[in-house]
């Protein structure tokens, strides 16, 4: 395509902020709208680039590239493959669905909507910006209205929750940009397409990859690195905390991907059984302190910890199907958590309570919405014919295949599966069925607005879960041209 589709695709949010901010403040719909609209734009972009993707190669398709900084060889350089285009579609697709869903907002609502315009251009430029100085400004861009939307429009402790994302954050970009310096000061370049091209000696290798991973594992969030999901999850506005699960925890892996696997292969055999464990402990850990949330909002944000350890899991296999397993991980992971967020939001607006022990046998008198949460459930433990269930079953076949990581450690992820089943159906029993609580006698049914949020989310959960190479065909030649980059 001659048309600058990345790029149009990434600042047209940027021109609504600005369209947004010239609006007055009281024009409450006006605001809600425009940015609905601008928001669109990038989502019929994405099924453009979907459209025109030439999925039987490897290659860098889309690229844009101009002078930027010729002194310091700095250039604009935007790209998508295999890893970008899907993530790219579900960027724009839970942007727009979030703005939609942020309808509720009531207090100072055009600077609500300028900021989330703000984070969705950060997201987009992320994933495909091809030169390190360029990542590294959307990289840090996203950050600036993160902190605001969850430290002015966020629960009672959003000061505390927006403070540490963003010190956490910081942290390990701080890591990225050191690791970045080095590879520009070793090669006088910041193209990552060269970068990769280019052999490192197996000690900066190691070095280097340690750095990155620590700016990575941070946004995954690996455990230990991952305290300030939690607090940010629960604090958060609804749109927010689908945001933060759907696509900023999709960055860290991404950025393994895109940057640390090819770049390092021999720090990634290395550290492959370390990277394992380390999925391991976040999926048992995960899911163990899930089991133990007495808030729903908790709960769900704790089973992201444990489903982004089958991510870890299946990248450190080195295997095309645990790449593949990873990456589906990602987008199922982004559908089926995102909606689970927006279903915690619409219960929380009638009941004003989060508290698993407060409900009971509210099925009956919401049939609709519990069928909604329900499916979504189902998905999230790995019912067959649901996208969870391929996710998680490609990275198990990829990871036990493996001549990186033992198997025992694919044994014992294994367990993780089953504490998720028991979490979520528990969940569902003590919310939705057993005798009705009549303090719930007036909730009302979810409506026509927030259906229309979760639909799309419903319709990629099962069309993934029942026809996998709708996704797989994407991916397909990026994988396997990565693992080849890795193995030799």
């Amino acid at each position: 395509m001659e048309f600058p589709i990345l790029s149009f695709m990434t600042f047209t949010p940027l021109l609504g902020m600005v369209v947004v901010m010239l609006l007055k403040k009281e024009s409450v719909n006006v605001i809600r709208w425009t940015s609905a609209f601008f928001s669109f734009i990038p989502l019929v972009a994405s099924y453009f680039l979907l459209t025109n993707y030439d999925y039987s190669t490897s290659a860098i398709q889309f690229i844009e590239r101009y002078t930027w900084f010729p002194e310091v060889n700095i250039n604009y350089f935007m790209g998508a493959d295999g890893l970008s285009v899907p993530m790219l579609f579900l960027t724009a697709l839970l942007s727009f669905v979030s703005i939609i869903v942020s309808f509720s907002i009531k207090e100072r609502v055009k600077e609500y909507f300028a900021w989330f315009l703000l984070l969705q251009v950060g997201m987009m430029g992320v994933f495909c910006a091809l030169d390190f100085f360029l990542f590294y400004i959307f990289w840090e861009v996203m950050l600036v209205p993160m902190y605001f939307l969850i430290g002015v429009w966020g629960g009672p402790r959003k000061e505390y929750a927006a403070i540490k994302f963003f010190l956490y954050t910081l942290f390990g970009s701080v890591f990225m940009l050191i690791g970045i310096l080095v590879l520009y000061f070793h090669t006088g370049t910041l193209d990552m397409l060269e970068l990769i091209k280019h052999g490192y000696p197996r000690n900066m290798q190691l070095w280097v990859f340690a750095a990155f991973f620590i700016g990575f594992a941070i946004k995954v969030p690996c455990w230990p690195f991952h305290t300030w999901l939690p607090d940010a999850h629960v604090e958060a506005p609804t749109a927010v905390s689908v945001i933060l699960a759907g696509i900023l925890l999709k960055m860290g892996t991404y950025g393994l991907l895109r940057i640390s696997f090819p770049m390092f292969p021999d720090a990634v055999k290395y550290f492959a059984i370390p990277i394992a464990i380390i999925g391991l402990i976040g999926i048992i850990y995960g899911a163990l302190v899930s089991m133990a949330q007495k808030d729903l909002k908790k709960l769900v944000a704790y089973s992201s910890v444990s489903h982004m350890g089958f991510c870890m899991l299946g990248m450190a296999a080195i295997t095309t199907v645990g790449i593949s397993g990873c990456l589906f991980q990602m987008f199922s992971h982004g559908v089926i958590t995102g909606a689970l967020f927006i279903l915690v939001g619409v219960i929380y607006e009638r009941a004003h309570t989060r508290e698993i022990a407060a409900f009971g046998g509210i099925g009956a008198k919401l049939p609709v919405f519990t069928g909604i949460f329900v499916l979504f459930g189902m998905a999230s433990l790995g019912l067959p014919s649901m996208s969870g269930f391929v996710s998680e079953f490609m990275v198990f076949v990829g990871s036990f295949s493996s001549v990186y990581i033992p198997k025992w450690i694919v044994i014992a992820s294994v367990l993780g599966v089953i504490l998720t089943a028991g979490y979520i159906l528990r969940m569902i029993q003590n919310i939705f069925l057993g005798p009705f609580n009549t303090r719930w006698e007036n909730l009302t049914e979810i409506n026509g607005r927030e259906i229309f949020t979760v639909v799309p989310l419903a319709i990629f959960t099962i069309l993934i879960g029942v026809y996998p190479n709708s996704l797989n065909i994407f991916l397909k030649a990026t994988v396997e041209n990565l693992v080849k980059l890795i193995t030799g």
